[in-house]
């Protein structure tokens, strides 16, 4: 189970970003996350006319590492750390470790 998934909200720790909230759109299997909005780039892009793809200057969000993000806490309206415990029935939930409340409840 991980401790980060898709869709969930994040604040930054570390970083040029450092403070700013934003949702997973993807995790990848190296340590990294996408962000909406966070880690955000200019790339010089050259056109290919028979793709479609135009040239120019464009804003790309790039991935961050998992260990500079956490996942924000609503309660404390702070990031978090996360921990993974199983339930009395069996099944793994993810939990705030400051609060020891289950995340996404």
């Amino acid at each position: 189970m991980q401790k980060i998934k898709k869709g969930d909200e994040i604040i930054v720790r570390t970083g040029k970003d450092k403070g700013k909230r934003g949702k997973v759109t993807k995790i990848f299997s190296h340590g990294k996350a996408l962000v909406d909005g966070i880690n955000r780039v200019k790339k010089h892009q050259k056109g290919n006319p028979n793709s479609g793809v135009q040239g120019g200057i464009i804003d790309k969000d790039m991935p961050i590492a998992i260990s500079n993000i956490g996942l924000y806490n609503p309660e404390t309206k702070k990031a978090d750390r996360v921990g993974i415990k199983s339930l009395d029935d069996g099944t793994k939930v993810r939990y705030f470790k400051s609060t020891n409340e289950v995340v996404g409840v």
